[in-house]
């Protein structure tokens, strides 16, 4: 039963990339693009949690968390760009 579970979310989560990459590539204005990028980090943190709970590992939990961390630097340092047009003041 875990395993249709992990299949369906794979599949879920794998559509909701590949609807978010659209939106990157077509985006209306970088706002919009920054936002479907920043979702995308959240559904590779999905993946990637979802891939550790196949494997039955618990060491791409560390990978899945600096992922995160990455992720969320970045989105920080990309608004503040758009924001203000440089990162350092």
């Amino acid at each position: 039963m875990i395993e249709m579970a992990l299949n369906y979310a794979f599949g879920c989560f794998g559509i909701g990339l590949i609807l978010n990459l659209a939106v990157l590539v077509r985006g209306p204005n970088a706002s919009d693009r920054l936002l479907a990028l920043d979702t995308m980090v959240v559904n590779m943190i999905a993946l990637l949690v979802l891939y550790s709970i196949r494997i039955h590992s618990t060491q791409t939990f560390e990978v899945t968390m600096l992922f995160a961390m990455t992720g969320f630097v970045s989105t920080v340092a990309f608004c503040k760009y758009l924001l203000r047009g440089s990162l350092i003041e």
